[in-house]
């Protein structure tokens, strides 16, 4: 599970697989793409209200991040 700070929105709560490839001290400050304007969805372990932006290949999975100077709750263009 990870809050995501998503700006004037407040927070978000989302549960994404990515604990394979990064430890939870890892994510902290780190900036990533949520995909904000889904319908929240009851899963096994709480309700996710979005999803965080990644790719995968064999060797593991990789977060999307903005580049710097990027703010939380930025709109993805």
């Amino acid at each position: 599970r990870q809050t995501l700070d998503v700006g004037e929105l407040g927070p978000r709560n989302v549960f994404a697989g990515i604990k394979s490839s990064y430890k939870p001290e890892d994510l902290t400050d780190r900036m990533v793409i949520l995909v904000n304007n889904l319908a929240p969805r009851q899963m096994k372990f709480g309700m996710s209200e979005g999803m965080v932006l990644a790719s995968s290949n064999d060797d593991g999975i990789f977060l999307i991040s903005p580049d710097k100077g990027a703010e939380a709750g930025m709109k993805v263009k």
